[in-house]
């Protein structure tokens, strides 16, 4: 059975820090892109960060870039998350995905219709 299990939400203040942890199982975690996405009440869900099985490379939108990190070891994806702010608040969701393997050079990273496997989210909420 797959599993994506995210933890280590909760209610920070603007400008702390949270890590969150995705712990997956049940899928050849390797062959898998890892991506995280968030949902803020009323908005769309959208993608902040993906480790690609390509490369292994961390990459993460411009909404986020410089203050959030992916990161994955073992069968562990971690997302660091600093300075954080407000607007930041959202359910956070990790995702795995197929990618090129099933998508090839039209994969993006981006879009959840690119992923298989999600996890049930785990809130952050920072307060101003």
């Amino acid at each position: 059975e797959v599993q994506l299990v995210e933890s280590g939400g909760g209610l920070v203040q603007a400008g702390g820090s949270l890590r969150l942890s995705c712990a997956a199982s049940g899928f050849t975690f390797d062959d898998y892109a890892i991506g995280w996405f968030r949902q803020a009440p009323g908005k769309e869900r959208e993608g902040i960060a993906y480790i690609s099985s390509a490369d292994g490379r961390p990459h993460a939108t411009d909404s986020v870039k410089g203050r959030f990190t992916i990161s994955k070891r073992k069968n562990m994806v971690y997302l660091q998350m600093l300075s954080l702010k407000p607007e930041d608040t959202a359910v956070y969701y990790c995702a795995a995905s197929p990618d090129v393997t099933v998508w090839g050079s039209s994969w993006s990273g981006w879009d959840d219709a690119e992923y298989d496997y999600w996890g049930q989210g785990t809130q952050v909420t920072v307060s101003s």
